[in-house]
C-alpha cells in the first residue's frame, strides 16, 4: 500500500469514529428479517405468495431464548393471509416463499416487530423477536380443485355423473401429510351419491368423471371443504385437504342389467327364454377385479331354471336370449342383486357384481329329441320299428362339444332291441324310423336322457348330442314273444314237429323244427340273442311239466293263452 493510500484509510477511520459510527466488529441494528431455512421439503408444489392464505405452527422467543409465545401451547395453529399487513412486517416478510413443511428461523429486528413501544407485559420495547416457523397450508380464494390421476385403468367405458351412488376407499391428510381419516382402517368402502349434498362440494366434484379401478389424488381448499369451522378435532380451520382415492364401483338407481357379448357362436339357433333350464359357468367379481366367486373352482356348472325367480333378478335378465356355447358379461347394479345388505363376507352392500358367463347348454321341460338327417340312402323301404334289433356307430357328447362316449372306441357297433328300456328313451325314439345307412344327429334333452342326476361321466341336468349311423336292422318280434309266424302256422302243428313220430317231441326234435322254420323264411326267432338259447326257452315254455319232451296236452300257441290274434308263437 503507498503512503497516500494509508494516509487516506486512517483519515476515514477518524471521521467515523467523530461521527459515533459503530466500529468494524458490531453490525449494529438488523434493517430486515433474517431468514435461516433450515429445512426445504423435497418437493415444493407451491411458495407462499402476498394475498395466500397460510397455516403454521411457531415458536417465538427473544434472543436469550425465553419463550414469550407458542402456537403449540395453545394447541391450535396459526392461520391468516400474508402479505397484507395482518402480520407484524417481520412475519409478513418471513413468510412469504415457504413452501408446505418448510421450517425457518426468523430473526425479526424491533422495527419490523413491535418497535418502542412492545406488547405490555409481553414484549418489551425494542425488542428483536426469534420465531421457528413451519409451514402447514397454502391456499389462495382463487384456487380450484387440483385432481390428479395416479392410475387409470386401460378400458373405461363409464365414467361416475352427478346422481350416481359410488363406493370408494380413501386416504385423508392435511397438506402437511397428516392423517385425519381413512376408510381402509375401518375395513369399508365409503359408500354415498355424488352431487346430491351429501358430500364436502371438493369431493362432489372430484369424484366426477372417475371410472371403476382409477386412482385420484385430489386436493380441496377449505372454502370446498369445511371451512373456517374445521371438522371436530382432527380437521382445522381453513385446512385444505388431501384425499387418495381409489374408486371402486359406481352405479345409478336408476341402471338395469348391462350385457356385454365376449363370443356369440356362429350359427345360433336357439336362444334361451323365461322357463328354460341352463347349465353354466361363470366367475363373479366386484367392479374393481375381486372374486367373490367361480362355478369353475367347484369344477361343476350352475344349474338352475331362468325367469322363474330362483336366481337374482340380474342375472334371471342377463341370461334371457343366451345362445349355446356364448360367453357373455353380465353387469348386474346391486338393486337387481343382493342389495344394500350384501351376501356373507365377500359380497359387500350395494355392490356392483360382475358375471363372466359360458353357456354350456339349455333346454325346456316340454323339449322333445331334435332329430337333423345328415343322410338318408334313396330307395329305403324298411325303417326300424319298436322291438327291432339294430346294430349302429354313435358319438356321444355334451353341447360344448366335450366327448363323452363313442362305439368307435370298441371293436363293433352298439346293438340294441328297440324299445326294451337298454337304452336312454332320448336315443330309443331317435334311433325309429332310420334305414340302415342314415346318419342322424339327435339333440336329447336331459328329462328324455340321464335326468337330474346325471350317470357316469355324464353330468346332471345335461343335453347331449348324438351322431348316429344305422348299421344294420333286424326286423324284431313282439313284447313277450320269442318267435313268430310269418304267416298262419301250420296246421297240425304237433305231428309236423314230431319229426320221428314217436307220439313225443324231445328237445333236439323241436330246435330242428324251429331251425328249419326260420331257414325256410316262415317265422323268426327274437333277434339279438343266441338262437340256441331262444329255442331252450321256447322248449321249456312248452315242457310244462319240466320232463323233458312235449306232448300233444303241453304244445300250445301263445293265441290259445292270452287271446292275441295278430301274431302267433310258440
Amino acid at each position: 500500500m503507498s503512503p497516500g493510500s494509508f494516509f487516506l484509510l486512517l483519515l476515514l477511520l477518524l471521521l467515523l469514529s467523530i461521527l459515533g459510527a459503530p466500529g468494524l466488529g458490531d453490525p449494529g441494528p438488523l434493517e430486515d428479517v433474517v431468514i435461516d431455512r433450515y429445512y426445504i421439503p423435497k418437493i415444493c408444489l407451491r411458495e407462499a405468495q402476498m394475498g395466500d392464505f397460510i397455516r403454521y405452527h411457531y415458536n417465538g422467543t427473544f434472543k436469550d431464548g425465553k419463550k414469550f409465545d407458542s402456537s403449540y401451547d395453545r394447541g391450535a395453529t396459526v392461520a391468516g393471509v400474508v402479505g397484507v399487513g395482518r402480520l407484524i412486517t417481520g412475519m409478513d416478510r418471513g413468510l412469504q416463499g415457504m413452501c408446505v413443511n418448510e421450517r425457518r428461523h426468523l430473526i425479526v429486528p424491533p422495527h419490523l416487530g413491535y418497535g418502542s413501544i412492545g406488547v405490555a407485559g409481553l414484549i418489551p420495547p425494542d425488542a428483536t423477536l426469534y420465531f421457528d416457523v413451519v409451514m402447514l397450508d397454502i391456499w389462495n380464494k382463487k384456487d380450484k380443485l387440483q385432481i390428479t390421476t395416479l392410475a387409470r385403468p386401460l378400458h373405461c367405458n363409464r365414467t361416475v355423473e352427478s346422481s350416481d351412488f359410488v363406493r370408494y376407499h380413501y386416504n385423508g391428510t392435511l397438506l402437511d401429510g397428516t392423517p385425519f381419516d381413512s376408510s381402509y382402517s375401518k375395513n369399508s368402502t365409503y359408500d354415498t351419491y355424488v352431487g346430491t349434498g351429501w358430500l364436502i362440494k371438493g369431493m362432489d366434484q372430484g369424484l366426477l368423471g372417475m371410472c371403476a379401478g382409477e386412482k385420484r389424488s385430489i386436493i380441496i381448499p377449505p372454502f370446498l371443504a369445511y371451512g373456517e369451522k374445521g371438522y371436530g378435532s382432527v380437521i382445522p380451520p381453513q385446512a385444505s385437504l388431501v384425499f387418495s382415492v381409489l374408486l371402486v364401483d359406481f352405479h345409478n338407481p336408476k341402471d338395469g342389467v348391462s350385457l356385454e357379448p365376449l363370443e356369440v357362436p356362429e350359427p345360433c339357433r336357439r336362444r334361451a327364454v323365461s322357463g328354460d333350464f341352463v347349465r353354466y359357468h361363470y366367475n363373479g367379481t366386484l367392479m374393481d377385479g375381486t372374486l367373490f366367486d367361480s362355478s369353475y373352482s367347484r369344477n361343476h356348472t350352475y344349474n338352475t331354471y331362468i325367469g322363474k325367480g330362483y336366481i337374482i333378478p340380474g342375472m334371471d335378465q342377463g341370461l334371457q336370449g343366451v345362445c349355446v356355447g356364448e360367453r357373455r358379461r353380465v353387469v348386474v347394479p346391486p338393486h337387481l342383486a343382493y342389495g344394500e345388505n350384501g351376501a356373507g363376507n365377500k359380497i359387500p352392500g350395494s355392490a356392483v357384481l360382475i358375471f363372466d358367463v359360458h353357456i354350456i347348454d339349455f333346454h325346456n321341460p316340454e323339449d322333445p329329441v331334435e332329430m337333423e338327417t345328415l343322410y338318408r340312402p334313396e330307395g329305403c323301404n324298411l325303417t326300424t320299428r319298436h322291438r327291432d334289433f339294430i346294430r349302429y356307430h354313435y358319438n356321444c357328447s355334451l353341447l360344448d362339444g366335450t366327448k363323452l362316449f363313442s362305439s368307435h372306441d370298441y371293436e363293433k357297433p352298439q346293438e340294441v332291441t328297440l324299445g326294451t328300456n337298454k337304452v336312454i328313451e332320448g336315443l330309443n325314439r331317435g334311433l325309429l324310423d332310420m334305414c340302415a345307412g342314415e346318419r342322424r344327429v339327435l339333440i336329447i334333452p336331459p328329462h328324455l336322457g340321464h335326468g337330474e342326476s346325471g350317470a357316469r361321466g355324464v353330468p346332471g341336468s345335461a343335453v347331449l348330442r348324438f351322431e348316429v349311423e344305422l348299421i344294420s336292422v333286424e326286423e324284431g318280434v313282439p313284447e313277450g314273444y320269442l318267435f313268430i309266424w310269418h304267416g298262419e302256422p301250420p296246421g297240425g302243428l304237433y305231428e309236423q314237429m314230431d319229426l320221428n313220430k314217436d307220439g313225443e317231441i324231445p328237445a333236439e326234435e323241436f330246435s330242428t323244427f324251429i331251425k328249419t322254420q326260420v331257414v325256410e323264411g316262415k317265422g323268426r326267432l327274437m333277434p339279438g340273442s343266441d338262437p340256441d338259447k331262444v329255442i331252450a326257452d321256447m322248449f321249456r315254455n312248452q315242457d310244462r311239466n319240466q320232463d323233458g319232451r312235449i306232448t300233444p296236452e303241453e304244445l300250445k300257441l301263445k293265441s290259445d293263452e292270452d287271446q292275441e290274434k295278430i301274431h302267433e308263437e310258440l
